[in-house]
């Protein structure tokens, strides 16, 4: 089924049809989960030393992947922010805490501004986000029809707005992150977004991979994305499919099993020679399906252009008409 809705659930065609059928998801029902849990956070424990934690009752079903090594932690996203997870990251563990974006949009900053330590991407685009999302530029995704089972209580879903964060310090390309006993390597994978980021664990043979890959179809139509950078940037991540056991993605599905990432740098080669077809979907993007492979993406983005990443971007911003 091809995804013409608002919400990386491929099951929901639009807000309104959002409902929570598809919770939990396949893949986390295999995993563990955590007494670590509560009432909006469903926390899996996807990996030795990794907690994947999950917002599935809003439409973007957003995952923190929250990686634990002997001296200090790190948070891979902050979700949405509707309710603070700094509080769910306290009850796993008492170490010093760091925080990583896997990329700037607004349902993976949310809870930035509760930590202290946040490395970053050094982008206009970045330093852009780091003002926050006011509630007219994410609205849509906060609608009562946005939650399956209703907003969390406390929370003020119609006029919530994302708070102000800011960095401690830049990261580089291939740099190596030593959490004791644990190293994590960062990898630029710019397209999604201009400041996209993955980890690599290889010596527990895992790869976070952010929004650049999840298990569902892919977004790729936001003003800021890039369809040329993108393409390079998964070829890249290709090559590590096959030195990793298990894929940890940032919506929907915690963990999957490794090696499926050859089928999006063939897509690719499709797109890119027009050996597709496309459907405009209600929001007048283009869904595109090529074997398992599913993407949502616009006929600017196709065509090469991408809009001043300097303004920065939410995820949700439309290509002007």
């Amino acid at each position: 089924m091809l995804v013409a809705g608002c919400g990386h659930a491929d099951e929901a065609l639009s807000v309104g049809d959002y409902s929570c059928d598809s919770v939990p998801r396949p893949e986390n029902v295999r995993l563990r989960l955590s007494t670590f849990s509560d009432d909006w956070f469903q926390v899996y424990e996807s990996a030795d030393g990794v907690y994947s934690i999950v917002e599935p009752y809003q439409l973007q079903e957003t995952i923190s992947h929250l990686i634990i090594g002997e001296d200090r932690a790190l948070l891979f996203d902050t979700g949405v922010g509707l309710l603070p997870i700094k509080t769910v990251v306290e009850r796993i563990t008492s170490l010093p805490m760091i925080v990583l974006n896997s990329h700037t949009h607004y349902d993976h900053v949310g809870g930035n501004w509760e930590f202290s330590t946040v490395l970053a991407v050094d982008s206009d685009y970045t330093r852009a986000n780091m003002d926050g999302f006011d509630n007219k530029r994410i609205a849509e995704d906060f609608l009562p029809e946005a939650f399956c089972k209703g907003a969390p209580e406390g929370s003020d879903p119609a006029s919530f707005s994302t708070k102000p964060w800011k960095q401690s310090r830049y990261v580089q390309d291939g740099e190596v992150l030593d959490l004791g006993g644990r190293k994590l390597e960062v990898l630029r994978v710019p397209g999604h977004t201009p400041d996209a980021l993955a980890l690599l664990d290889v010596e527990n043979r895992l790869l976070f991979t952010g929004d650049s890959w999840y298990d569902a179809s892919l977004w790729l139509f936001a003003p800021e994305t890039s369809l040329q950078d993108y393409e390079a940037s998964i070829s890249r991540l290709a090559t590590l499919d096959g030195e990793v056991d298990f894929l940890l993605g940032a919506h929907n599905s915690a963990r999957v099993d490794a090696g499926r990432l050859q089928a999006v740098v063939e897509a690719f080669r499709r797109i890119r020679a027009g050996d597709y077809a496309a459907e405009t979907d209600d929001y007048n993007r283009l869904a595109i399906e090529i074997g398992d492979v599913r993407i949502l993406t616009a006929q600017p983005a196709l065509d090469g252009k991408q809009a001043d990443i300097s303004k920065g971007g939410s995820g949700l911003d439309k290509w002007p008409n």
